[in-house]
């Protein structure tokens, strides 16, 4: 069984990083906020994982790294987001004193 999951992290990241290397620049963006979405799609599995681990050490364990990661780059993304908009937002005209 680990094998198979070994596969498919395997062919996973490959696939990842031959589909991200054909964006164009300009598409960066949106491409981010889809990542945004994944985390916390990640952030409500590791919540479930930890709800429903019982007395099972390693799920317990797993789950709250997974849900720091998630959270952490959830957070970075909102923040580098708000960062962006803000280059793109009007600044208020300054009035000259003659």
């Amino acid at each position: 069984m680990f094998v198979e999951f070994l596969w498919v992290l395997l062919l996973g990241s490959l696939l990842g990083l031959e589909l991200i290397g054909k964006v164009p620049p300009t598409l960066h963006t949106p491409l981010m906020s889809g990542a945004n979405a994944i985390s916390g799609i990640t952030v409500l599995a590791a919540l479930t994982a930890i709800i429903k681990a019982g007395d099972n050490t390693v799920v317990l364990l797993l789950g709250s790294v997974s849900l720091g990661f998630a959270l952490f780059n959830v957070i970075g993304g909102f923040l580098v987001t708000d960062r962006m908009l803000a280059m793109f937002s009007r600044k208020p005209a300054r009035k000259e004193n003659r």
